[in-house]
């Protein structure tokens, strides 16, 4: 599962560059801020259907389903060719159906091996597991900005799809690690979304997303404005800080408790944001992508286990899907909210206002976890 997943996340790593096919073919920052925030929409408004469907199906056939998504979506981006004018809302569709496809794959592949690890070793496991993506996220990238000043778009586009291909084929052998049993009551998407650590967590995860939303979908434009050669670094330097956190920190959460590990990762990501306000060049964005790489490899998973610890196995594809569905979510709205921003005052504005987003949350859990601690002490008499 985690080569699929290093496959899947490739070619969703790929698009990382989609916003130079947007300002190409004559689109600005809002525009790439819709398109590009379409495929998160997508991702928020089908959860609720999917989380239910990984519950329900099993987590492999879900994932089926999601993977043929992935190969197929990236072909039907070679039929938009001319001014974006010409194809503005097919695109948009077209987005929308690859942003479902993402969120059935992410969703059941992380509840398919949050169902094989160890219980006392959930931080771990399902850091590790997510190694594969991020590796993935800084391959795809990579190799979309070579086949892009070789070969075009075309190429790139049959690219995302053969090698998810790949990921759906290589995940066809595996035998499906839950099986639903209709007498058990797994109650709705929207009754787990008012647990209130589970609603707790969706907060964070989609402030989380706001920020995500910046890195994803604006360093290219980013670099492209400022003229730096090697686009791809951030994504590098990103994917390859948040593994090494993972290889040599992925037991800390387990060992410590998410509630230490969360608020540290949640200003280092907004810190990776914050840095791209200052002058510099590549090795700006190697900065910040080390910052924001390090501390996406600690939230990431401390966020996910803190929301399924605990939980019953029936719980978890809905509860992941929360989860998953708020980062989402939080990509959208930061898609849109920053690409009008990036229009209107500028990358630096851009970039302060998703750093904040991260600093905000940080202050939230603060306040949260202050407040809980509070209501645990004892009663004291006058």
């Amino acid at each position: 599962m985690a080569v699929a997943n290093l496959c899947m996340l490739s070619s969703f790593g790929t698009f990382f560059l989609f916003p130079l096919f947007i300002t190409e073919r004559g689109g600005n920052e809002a525009d790439i801020g819709v398109i590009m925030g379409a495929f998160a929409l997508a991702s928020v408004l089908c959860r609720p259907f999917i989380s239910g469907m990984i519950d329900r199906i099993g987590r492999k056939k879900s994932y089926t389903v999601g993977a043929a998504c992935m190969t197929a979506c990236p072909l039907l981006y070679l039929l938009f060719r001319g001014d974006l004018a010409n194809f503005y809302y097919p695109l948009l569709v077209a987005r929308i159906v690859h942003g479902v496809g993402f969120a059935i794959c992410i969703t059941s592949a992380f509840t398919f091996v949050a169902d094989l690890v160890p219980p006392k070793r959930l931080n771990e496991g399902v850091g590790i597991f997510g190694v594969s993506g991020l590796v993935g996220s800084a391959v795809g990238p990579v190799i979309a900005e070579l086949i892009l000043k070789h070969y075009g778009f075309p190429i790139l586009f049959g690219f995302a799809a053969g090698i998810a291909c790949i990921g759906l084929l290589i995940h066809l052998p595996l035998s499906e690690t839950y099986v639903h049993v209709s007498k058990i009551p797994s109650g709705s998407f929207f009754m787990v979304f008012k647990m209130k650590r589970i609603l707790f967590v969706g907060i964070l995860a989609l402030l989380f997303g706001f920020g995500i939303a910046a890195s994803n979908n604006f360093i290219a434009p980013f670099a492209q404005e400022k003229r730096l050669v090697f686009i791809s670094l951030f994504y590098v330097s990103y994917s390859s800080a948040a593994v090494l956190t993972r290889f040599f920190g992925g037991k800390m959460g387990d060992h410590l408790g998410e509630e230490r590990i969360i608020p540290h990762a949640l200003l280092m990501v907004g810190a990776g944001l914050l840095s791209l306000t200052l002058p510099g060049g590549e090795l700006m964005l190697l900065l910040s992508g080390f910052l924001g790489g390090c501390g996406h490899g600690l939230l990431y998973p401390s966020l996910n286990v803190l929301a399924i610890r605990g939980e019953p196995a029936h719980m978890k594809g809905k509860i992941t899907g929360v989860f998953t569905g708020s980062i989402d979510a939080g990509v959208f709205v930061g898609s849109i909210a920053l690409g009008y921003i990036g229009r209107w005052a500028g990358f630096p504005s851009l970039f302060l206002t998703a750093g904040m987003a991260l600093v905000l949350a940080f202050v939230i859990f603060w306040v949260e976890t202050r407040r809980q601690w509070a209501s645990r002490l004892p009663c004291q008499r006058e």
